[in-house]
């Protein structure tokens, strides 16, 4: 069997941009989780999609929040979006569909723990983490767990890490920690850039391995005085960041292969919820 793995959070995002806004004849927004609800069911239809998760940030702040203050919020988020993602979760359980929705943790941190679940199964042939989101590359173990953009059929294994990063998967939350990342809140090491990053990591894998004096340095990197000057001097926040960046894989929750089977759906949910997002047409296709 092959699992898929989603990101409901990226999903749902990706829908209320991408897609054409909607609202019912009472004025509630609802263009996202329409466009989530059709995203599942041409994956549905795909051939080998039987076990599926899926995993939705419920709250967008998470324990990380208690160890950073600059940690992303929901801050910012529209309103429009942020009231669908109860409606979205709803859909996806009335599909019959396992999900996640994370409250202390972070949907990424679902996806990664019934990645590393699911991958020690002998009857699982592949781990499909079905975005694409750098921070999940971490997961990414030779072929068997794999990063899958869904939008652009792009498969990504090891090797494509190695060539999309230049490092390897285990070495994504150090680079992250010094390269930064705007969408989490983490603000990096003054300096780093992906490139230097990338050679650095290629070389010493760990934060900890890299020497704190450039002429140690055994790998050529431009402006490496200064590179390291920044991470000497900021190497408690880098550590800090680097544990902001790693994702947990020891989430409570049911996410062995037999959790994840793609289950019957409750035509009553269905219905229901489909009434409430004005989307009979739906209905009608999915219920057949």
């Amino acid at each position: 069997m092959q699992i898929h793995l989603v990101d409901g959070t990226y999903e749902l995002f990706r829908a209320h941009f991408g897609a054409p806004r909607a609202t019912t004849s009472n004025g509630v927004e609802v263009g996202a989780t329409r466009g989530l609800m059709r995203s599942l069911h041409a994956l549905k239809k795909q051939p080998g999609v039987t076990h599926v998760g899926i995993a939705f940030d419920t709250v967008i702040e998470s324990f990380r929040n208690a160890m950073f203050a600059g940690y992303k919020t929901g801050e910012g988020v529209e309103p429009e979006l942020l009231a669908q993602f109860p409606l979205a979760e709803r859909a996806a359980r009335a599909m019959g569909l396992p999900t996640f929705s994370m409250v202390e943790f972070e949907a990424d941190d679902a996806l990664a723990t019934a990645a590393a679940r699911c991958a020690e199964d002998a009857r699982v042939e592949r781990v499909l983490i079905c975005t694409p989101d750098k921070d999940l590359l971490q997961c990414v173990r030779g072929t068997r767990v794999v990063a899958f953009d869904r939008r652009k059929e792009l498969t990504i294994d090891e090797d494509g890490v190695r060539q999309k990063l230049g490092i390897a998967p285990a070495s994504v939350p150090d680079w992250l920690a010094l390269v930064g990342d705007t969408a989490d809140g983490i603000p990096g090491i003054a300096r780093w850039g992906e490139k230097s990053a990338s050679l650095v990591l290629a070389r010493y894998a760990t934060l900890e391995a890299i020497p704190d004096d450039p002429a140690d340095w055994d790998v050529a990197v431009r402006g490496k005085d200064a590179l390291a000057n920044e991470l000497r001097n900021a190497r408690g926040d880098a550590l800090l960041y680097r544990r902001l960046a790693t994702l947990r894989t020891d989430v409570p929750i049911a996410a062995s292969p037999d959790d994840l089977r793609w289950g019957e759906s409750d035509r009553d949910a269905i219905g229901s919820i489909c009434d409430d997002l004005e989307f009979g047409s739906f209905a009608e296709r999915w219920l057949g």
